[in-house]
C-alpha cells in the first residue's frame, strides 16, 4: 500500500510529513464504523470533518484565483464559474483523473455497492484530500494542487467558454455589469438611424458609457442592434 500512497502522492504534488492525515483523507465511515461495530465510532478516524474543512478551503482557493484570473469581472460572472469549479460534477471527474478511487478505505459493505465510483465518495474524498493538504504543507501546497487538478490549463475567454459551455450571448446584461465593476456610468442606447421598408428595416443603434466608451452597429431588430452595439463596447473595455 506504501507504494500506491506514492503514487497518490506525485498526482497531489506533494509528499506528506503526516502520512496519518493523507491515510485519514482516504478512510471512508464505513471502514470506521465496520472496525468499531461494538463502540461509538470515533469521528477523528475517517474523512468527514476533514471534507468539511476542504470544502472551505476550496472555496476560498476558487474565489482567489478567478479573481486573479479575471479582475475585470463582474461578480455574477465570477460566481457562475466559481459554482463549476466547485460542483460535484466537476469535482468527480477530477477524482476520476487521479483515479482517487482506488486508494479509498472502505467498508466491506461500501466495497461490494461499488463504492470506489460513487460520485459521492470521490467527491467527500477529493474535499478532504485539499485539507489534508492545507493542514501538512500549508496554503501554498493546497493553491498548487488546486490550480493544476481544479482549474488545469485554461485561462482567458477560452477557459470560460470551456467551463459554462458556451460564448456570452447577452451582451447588453454583461456590458451593464462590466460598467458597474469599473464604476462607470451605466450604458445609453440611441437609435441613430433607420432604413428599409416598414417591413424589413434595418436599425443603427449606438452605445455610449461614459464619454470614452462608443459603440455602434446595426441589426435587422432593435434587440438585436443593440445587443450588437454592446458587444462592440464590451470588447474594447475587456481589451483596456
Amino acid at each position: 500500500m506504501r507504494a500506491e500512497l506514492d503514487n497518490l502522492e506525485t498526482a497531489l504534488g506533494r509528499c506528506f510529513e503526516n502520512r496519518e492525515l493523507l491515510l485519514r483523507a482516504l478512510t471512508h465511515s464505513s471502514r470506521v464504523h465496520e472496525s468499531q461495530a461494538a463502540e461509538l465510532p470515533d469521528p477523528s478516524s475517517d474523512n468527514e470533518q476533514m471534507e468539511f474543512l476542504g470544502d472551505a478551503v476550496l472555496g476560498f482557493l476558487v474565489s482567489e484565483s478567478l479573481v486573479a484570473r479575471f479582475p475585470s469581472y463582474p461578480e455574477g460572472r465570477l460566481s457562475k464559474l466559481k459554482a463549476h469549479l466547485v460542483s460535484a460534477a466537476h469535482l468527480c471527474e477530477v477524482a476520476r483523473r487521479i483515479e482517487l478511487g482506488q486508494y479509498l478505505f472502505l467498508g466491506r459493505g461500501e466495497e461490494m455497492s461499488g463504492g470506489r465510483d460513487k460520485r459521492t465518495l470521490l467527491v467527500n474524498c477529493l474535499e478532504a484530500l485539499i485539507a489534508a493538504l492545507y493542514l501538512d504543507g500549508g496554503i501554498e501546497a493546497t493553491r498548487g494542487f488546486v490550480n493544476r487538478w481544479i482549474f488545469g490549463d485554461g485561462d482567458g475567454e477560452a477557459f470560460e467558454q470551456e467551463i459554462l459551455g458556451a460564448p456570452i450571448v447577452d451582451f447588453k446584461s454583461a456590458l451593464q455589469e462590466l460598467a458597474q465593476a469599473r464604476k462607470l456610468p451605466q450604458p445609453r442606447y440611441v437609435i441613430v438611424k433607420e432604413r428599409g421598408p416598414e417591413h424589413s428595416k434595418t436599425f443603427t443603434i449606438e452605445v455610449r458609457v461614459g464619454r470614452d466608451w462608443i459603440g455602434q452597429a446595426e441589426g435587422l431588430s432593435k434587440k438585436s442592434a443593440a445587443q450588437n452595439a454592446a458587444r462592440e463596447v464590451l470588447s474594447k473595455l475587456m481589451e483596456a
